[in-house]
């Protein structure tokens, strides 16, 4: 299926173009021990993607009252151990090639400015891309406040970009403003989650996504 003209490509950070799904549940776990918090791994898997706020109330809804010496402990955790994490494998050459095509390439995530412009800053990619939206300052998926930002700023229409993610709330972020959306099945959640949010497709790898893109974007 082709749709055209694509014109902007906006992506989700963890489980998508960033190796980090593995760190972010370890640190989710490590806060959540230090204040004798239950919490399994698939519980900080399935809420990646999501607000930190939203993350705290989703996992620890009984104790408000600890929700920022958590996440305090979580961004510490986080920050000191995830020095090894970076962009999947041809992330960089995907995002240099389509850049150099003409389109516009964004950020949508559920990180924190802070933490977002931390790993801008380590894969040297600031300059990649038209506009980043974090969920600190903005409403936290699946709301599509973020993409309704990203499309005035750009100027783009929704039905003329793309939104990418591994997350049932990227895609259904997307699906409420009309927005076509392609899911990867390699980050968070699977791709029978994903399939319900009727994404143009479901790639298992990089190298899959970037042969759609491809395929996809005709700028005129």
């Amino acid at each position: 299926m082709k749709i055209a003209p694509v014109q902007l490509l906006i992506f989700d950070w963890d489980g998508t173009l960033f190796d980090s799904v593995g760190q972010i549940v370890h640190s989710l776990m490590h806060a959540a021990a230090k204040f004798s918090q239950p919490l399994t791994k698939d519980a900080a898997k399935n809420i990646i993607g999501l607000g930190l706020p939203e993350v705290m109330q989703s996992l620890f809804p009984n104790v408000p009252e600890l929700h920022q010496s958590i996440l305090d402990a979580y961004a510490s955790h986080y920050v000191e151990h995830s020095k090894n994490d970076h962009w999947f494998d041809g992330v960089a050459e995907m995002l240099h090639d389509l850049k150099q095509q003409g389109v516009k390439l964004a950020v949508a995530t559920g990180k924190s400015r802070r933490g977002l412009d931390r790993v801008l800053t380590k894969t040297q990619s600031h300059d990649l891309f038209e506009i980043t939206r974090a969920a600190s300052e903005t409403q936290s998926k699946p709301h599509p406040q973020m993409l309704q930002e990203i499309l005035a700023h750009t100027g783009v229409l929704a039905q003329n970009a793309i939104m990418v993610g591994d997350t049932s709330y990227d895609l259904q972020m997307a699906q409420h403003i009309a927005m076509p959306r392609v899911g990867v099945s390699y980050g968070v959640h699977p791709s029978l989650t994903l399939e319900q949010y009727q994404p143009l497709t479901i790639v298992d790898d990089i190298a899959a996504l970037h042969q759609f893109l491809n395929g996809q974007i005709t700028v005129e």
